[in-house]
C-alpha cells in the first residue's frame, strides 16, 4: 500500500493508519474518509501526494 504525503511533512501510512482520527490500521489511502484532515495541520486529502 502506498504512503501519501502533506505539504507540511506529515506520511500518512496505511499500515498504522490515524487511530486517533478515526482511520484504522491497515486501511488504505483510497478508503480513508474524504473529509478526513492532516492530524497535524488539519489540511485535507487534496493536498497529499504520494510518496
Amino acid at each position: 500500500m502506498d504512503k501519501y504525503v502533506c505539504p507540511c511533512g506529515y506520511e500518512y501510512d496505511p499500515a498504522v493508519g490515524d487511530p486517533d482520527n478515526g482511520v484504522a490500521p491497515g486501511t488504505p489511502w483510497e478508503n480513508v474518509p474524504e473529509d478526513w484532515v492532516c492530524p497535524i495541520c488539519g489540511m485535507g486529502k487534496d493536498v497529499f501526494e504520494k510518496a
